[in-house]
């Protein structure tokens, strides 16, 4: 059950307890709604920790895995029925056929929703070569929420992205350059490491 279902659930049961005449106070059901949210939050947290069969693909498959699934949702069609479909009938799956010549069935009936939102929320942190972002002033300037100098956002386009390698996954970092409009240029240093809340998809 998602949250929001629980949550309907219990504000079922509230409601029943007042039809039978045992009517919470709006403490307990404020209690009892807070209790299931941290659990549901603490499930999803362990959840993501768990291993994720994704993992096991390397970039390009993983590219093309969420392409496939991006596309099928599109089409309001079910990516593992489609696929599941394909195999049964030994249609060729196109770009995602390497998903049954090495992984095989049981390797795609470990994949959940969460798998697949895992690194679909990674992907839509990253910024690649001729993404359009907008830029906070805040990289250059002072900027205070309420002053002289508040934050403004400027469109721009990324036109370069560096890795820079440390002694480790710590250490490294990863900075980019940009485009403005006006054609000047503005070199970010630690995109995702400490400038992440100065920048977002456009």
């Amino acid at each position: 059950m998602t949250q929001e279902e629980i949550e309907a659930a219990l504000l079922s049961a509230f409601s029943a307890c007042q039809v039978a005449s045992c009517p919470l106070t709006e403490t307990q059901k404020n209690i009892i709604l807070q209790a299931m949210r941290q659990n549901q939050t603490q499930h999803n947290s362990v959840l993501e920790e768990v291993v994720n069969p994704l993992d096991k693909l390397n970039a390009e498959e993983l590219r093309k895995f969420l392409n496939f699934v991006q596309y099928q949702q599109q089409e309001n069609s079910s990516w593992k029925a489609q696929l599941l479909n394909d195999w049964l009938h030994e249609n060729d799956s196109g770009a995602v056929q390497f998903l049954r010549d090495r992984y095989g069935v049981s390797w795609l009936d470990q994949i959940e929703q969460y798998h697949i939102d895992k690194y679909l929320r990674l992907e839509q942190d990253t910024i690649h070569l001729g993404d359009r972002i907008e830029v906070c002033n805040a990289l250059w300037e002072w900027v205070q929420e309420q002053g002289p100098c508040s934050r403004e956002w400027f469109s721009c386009i990324v036109i370069q992205v560096d890795e820079i390698p440390g002694n480790s996954e710590i250490e490294s970092s990863t900075n980019c350059i940009v485009r403005f409009d006006n054609g000047s240029e503005y070199e970010i240093s630690g995109i995702y490491e400490w400038n992440r809340h100065n920048w977002r998809k456009g």
